[in-house]
């Protein structure tokens, strides 16, 4: 069996990809779903049914907390994990004057911090291996700026420099790394999003214009998750593409609406028409 590691398993993704794993009826995977909080533990348990006692563990892991990382690694009862999957990742969304400190920090440890110290603690075992697989979820808020997004788009710009260092370094091991590069996706990572809502007292120190573009900003949001969000599943299929394939790419897109956008940064390198492109798709009156 194929031993999978899942951080961030709560909800979306990370419970989504765990149940799909775990229900492999060839049972070809053993799945540790970790979660920080294991009182959310009952909506990935009442997935599974109770099936699949043999394919899935739920395992205590804060990515903030490199001794929970290192317990969860002592719990792998196979002393191995064959594909790490770094999907923990929290976001932060209002304009950049109203933002704390300790919101910033929080932002760059678990999705910067947190993913790095991960792959940290498995990568001198699989190095040892001389094999495995490391899947990180990826934004294409890592890949262009998003405004109102600036500490979210940071962190994962961030992860795709250290994924791609990796990458280089790594094939030299045979441990592949990808990235699942996610558009807006229907899960709880909007519930648990952090952000300014209009009216919102910390606002009020925020200029008129400011305020003004951040309100278009949360309707452009609007419509776009309202006509292009994509279900988990549909985010999982494409995970199951990389772990299945015998040559992972080392992005994957999983909305085409996106690397449009992408390529009009690599085309065009000075980097204002794409400034200017996403300017109009946000701002303008008729988007």
């Amino acid at each position: 069996m194929k031993v999978v590691l899942i951080t961030g398993c709560s909800s979306g993704i990370g419970l989504s990809l765990a149940v799909r794993l775990a229900s492999d009826s060839s049972k070809i995977f053993k799945v540790y779903a970790t979660m920080r909080n294991l009182a959310k533990k009952e909506r990935l348990l009442e997935s599974v049914k109770g099936l699949h006692r043999d394919t899935l563990e739920i395992l205590q892991m804060d990515v903030t907390d490199r001794q929970s990382i290192m317990n969860a690694r002592e719990k792998v009862v196979e002393k191995r994990v064959d594909i790490l999957v770094c999907n923990a990742g929290v976001g932060l969304m209002g304009p950049l004057e109203i933002q704390s400190l300790d919101s910033m920090k929080h932002i760059l440890e678990v999705n910067l911090l947190g993913t790095i110290q991960t792959i940290q603690v498995f990568l001198s075992d699989m190095k040892a291996q001389g094999q495995g697989r490391i899947l990180v979820t990826g934004s294409t808020g890592g890949l262009h700026g998003l405004p109102f997004n600036e500490v979210y788009c940071a962190s994962k710009f961030a992860i795709e420099g250290a994924c791609e260092s990796l990458a280089v370094l790594l094939q030299h091991f045979n441990i592949q790394v990808s990235l699942i590069e996610c558009g807006p996706v229907n899960s709880d990572f909007l519930v648990n999003l952090q952000k300014a809502e209009l009216g919102d007292e910390s606002l009020q120190q925020v200029d008129g214009q400011t305020l003004s573009l951040y309100e278009k900003y949360l309707q452009h949001c609007s419509m776009v998750f309202q006509n292009a969000a994509q279900d988990t599943e549909d985010i999982v299929k494409v995970f199951l593409e990389a772990i299945h394939s015998t040559k992972p790419a080392f992005r994957y897109f999983t909305n085409s609406v996106m690397p449009p956008l992408t390529n009009l940064k690599v085309s065009e390198p000075d980097g204002m028409n794409y400034i200017t492109a996403l300017s109009q798709i946000i701002f303008s009156d008729d988007q």
